[in-house]
This record gives C-alpha cells, structure tokens and sequence, in this order.
C-alpha cells in the first residue's frame, strides 16, 4: 500500500485530532448521505402519494420492509467486514485487512443473489404474510419485482462498498456516492411514474427508478475503488480470498448482530404493518407514512453512529481507551440535540407534514395523530441505537446482539400485541416510547457493567 499525504491526514484523525473536529469529519459526509438516503425514500411515497391512491401508498410501505432487508444483507458484510478491517489496521496488520475487505464483497454477493431468487419464488405468500390485501397486493409485487427481485445485487453491493470505505477513513467519497444515488432517484421517480410508465403502474415506476438510482451507485463505488486501490486495503476482487480463522469469527460475530438487529427491526415493522392493516387501509397508509417521516432524525443519528464506529474501533484496537470513550459520549450528545429538536418540530408541524404526501382527510388525520404520539420515542430509539453500533465497533457482537434481541424479541413485540389488544391503533402508535425506554434502561446497565472490563 503506498504511503501519501492524505494517508497521514486520514491517520490524525483517528489519532490525534480534537475528538469534536473527528466526529464531526466522519459523521457529517454520512449524515448527509443518510438524509439524502431518506429524501429519496421518501420521495418514493411522497410521489405515490400525489396519486391520492392510499393503497399504493400502503403498498410501498409493505414492500419497505422487504427492501431494508437487504440492507440487513449489507449490514452483515459492510458493518461486519468493515469494522474488522478497521482493527486490522489498528494493529498495524493491512494485509489481512486487504483479505478481509475483498472477501467481505465476494460473500456480499453470494448473499444478495440468494434473497432476491427467494423473494422471487415465494413473492405471493411474502406479500400475503406482510399484511398486502386483494387491493395492495398487485401494487405491491409491482415495488418487489424492482427493488428487490432486480435491484438487490446492486443496492447490497452498494451499501456494503460504501460502509468500507467509510471504515477505512474516506467518509466524504463514501457520502457522496450514496448520496447521489438518492439525488438521482428523486429525479427519476417523476419521470418513470407520470412519464415513462403507463398510468396505473405509478408504483412500478417508482421502484424502477430505485433500482436503477442503486445501479449508478454501484458503478460510482466500483470506480471508486479502482481509484483508492494503491494508497488503501480496498481492490475489487478476482477470487476467493482465505482469511485467519479469528477473522473470519471476527468478520460474523459483528457481522451477524448487526444484520440482525436491522432484521428485527424491520421484523417488528412487519408486525407494525400488519397489526395496522387489521384496523384498515387508510390506517396502514398512515402508520406507512409516519415510519418513514420520523426516520429523520433516526438516519441523522444513525449517520453519527456510522461516523462514531471507525473512530471506536481504531482506538479500542489501539488501546486508546480514554479517546474510545469520548468519541462515545460525544455521539450520544450530539444524537440526543437532534432527537428532542425534531420532537418539538413535530409536535408543531405533523398535520402539514402528513398532508404533504397525501390529500385523503382521514388519512392525514391518522397520520396527525400517530406522528405526534410516535415522536416522543424518538431520543430513545436514538440511544438504543447508539449503544448497539457502540458495541459492534468495540468487537461486541455477541452483545449487541442480545440488545437487539431485548429490544425487538422480548420488549418491542409483545409489547405492541399487547397495547393493540387492549387500546387497538393508539395502542400500536404508543409501544415505541415504552418499549425503548425500558431497552434504554436495561442497555446502560450492561454498558456499565461492560465498560470496565473493556478499558481495564
């Protein structure tokens, strides 16, 4: 790997540069990354929105749940491969780092192609499972086939790439590419549904720019890695690469947590959607439309979480732990101003915000009236999230792991079965605050009976 200038500058900021002024260089490209991520999310139900249909909207919104599991997918080799290859370069070892990076793409793949066949197989009893009724169901296959059927190889390898060259230091490249990507999907999602497609096929042409928005971004990742090829541990590979069998655990025991804990939380979005279906379908546009508003300041403080995990992880591979532990804090407060700025914001605003994506009076009613009870949980969700990606930078796997467990399995879940059965719809709006406040609770007492033996 050969040594330049912007090699020693990506070093002082792991090592040397104010905690504050760190932070801030990794976490604000992958902020900005992730809002664009969300804008384009959006986009998608704000332009099937304007149709004024709420069963493409709810149709969408079936479909998401499908879609972040690829996002899962390249959780487990992006999250899993990239903070491995960061404590590979802690310790000085880079060409295990390189093998590590390479076969964490060759798995990526292996494992994209899998879900999309399976998807494809049993598409009609997936829907059927996720809640999709006689009038969402035909919409919905339209989203599946696109986004995920097609367009899963891409949207994984993209994300995974992208979490790569984030780890190793190169945050604005990797911001910039996902960023794009939601850029470019914004302007193709009126140009496939009101132009390109045929009426009728608005969902269809939503999904298709998508897909297609993730393709670009690929091919911005491929060329970025052509670039970074000498000067980092990043190549695109040519074959199989065999790693050290503590890395390969090392690669999976992160990995797999951090993939799961998406999974369950798009599992207890499922049991969201089909829980609200139950009360109809302008509920479940409505709820559909909520879980992706109040993912404003959850991506802001996911995108704070990413910038915080390469700057954990080198210091705790370096044994660095005073600076480990600032870089915590200072990501806990930064995540923590957003949160309870944007519940003021939507306490305020959440009529206008819901009558944004849709006209329907009863579901702009809905929506009202779940967003501002939802917003309440949101700093919670936020430290719930935060000690999660704390744990997987610091080689926590198996913990983070059990906190996803906690928070989804045995507090989220039941929790939401229970508050249905007992107050119907404002039962399902209300779970989140009570579910992660106690998962707060519970997080920082394992963080505090961890946290010594960690620096000790």
């Amino acid at each position: 790997m050969k040594i330049t200038n912007e090699n020693v500058k990506t070093k002082e900021i792991f090592e040397t540069k104010p905690v504050s002024f760190a932070l801030a260089k990794m976490a604000i490209p992958t902020i900005v990354s992730q809002l664009i991520t969300l804008v384009y999310n959006i986009a998608d139900t704000w332009f099937i929105g304007q149709t004024n249909n709420p069963y493409m909207v709810a149709a969408s919104s079936l479909v998401l749940t499908v879609f972040l599991m690829t996002s899962a997918i390249a959780n487990l080799f992006g999250v899993g491969g990239g903070s491995l290859v960061v404590r590979l370069i802690g310790r000085k070892d880079e060409e295990e780092a390189k093998k590590a990076a390479s076969l964490s793409l060759v798995l990526a793949v292996g494992a994209s192609l899998g879900f999309s066949v399976l998807c494809f197989i049993f598409m009609n009893p997936l829907l059927r499972l996720l809640g999709a009724s006689d009038h969402t169901i035909g919409y919905a296959r339209q989203y599946l086939i696109f986004v995920v059927v097609i367009g899963g190889l891409p949207t994984v390898l993209a994300n995974t790439m992208s979490a790569m060259v984030r780890n190793i230091g190169y945050s604005r490249e990797a911001g910039f590419g996902l960023g794009m990507g939601g850029l470019l999907n914004v302007i193709l999602d009126p140009v496939f549904m009101f132009v390109i497609f045929p009426d009728g096929y608005q969902v269809a042409g939503a999904a298709f720019a998508t897909m297609l928005s993730n393709v670009i971004t690929l091919i911005y990742f491929v060329f970025i890695y052509r670039k970074l090829k000498r000067e980092t541990v990043l190549s695109l590979p040519h074959s199989i690469e065999r790693i050290r069998r503590e890395s390969f655990h090392s690669l999976f025991s992160v990995g797999i947590p951090a993939a799961m804990s998406l999974f369950l939380f798009d599992l207890t979005n499922i049991v969201i959607n089909r829980l609200a279906a139950g009360h109809g379908d302008l509920e479940l546009a409505a709820i559909g439309i909520v879980l992706k508003v109040e993912r404003l300041p959850l991506n802001i403080g996911i995108g704070i979480c990413l910038g915080m995990m390469p700057l954990a992880a080198y210091n705790y591979a370096s044994k660095n732990y005073s600076r480990m532990k600032a870089f915590f804090k200072a990501a806990r407060l930064a995540g923590l101003v957003v949160s309870i700025l944007c519940v003021i914001f939507y306490r305020v605003f959440a009529s206008r915000i819901i009558g944004a994506f849709i006209s329907n009076p009863d579901t702009v009613r809905f929506g009202t009236e779940f967003l501002q009870s939802r917003c309440f949980a949101t700093p919670f969700m936020f430290l719930s999230f935060h000690m999660v990606h704390f744990m997987q930078a610091v080689d926590r796997g198996k913990v983070s792991f059990q906190m996803a467990v906690i928070r989804q399995i045995f507090l989220n879940i039941p929790i939401l079965f229970l508050m249905n059965y007992l107050f119907g719809m404002s039962g399902i709006v209300w779970t989140q605050l009570i579910a992660d406040f106690i998962n707060v609770v519970v997080s920082y007492i394992i963080y505090r009976r961890l946290i010594g033996g960690i620096s000790s």
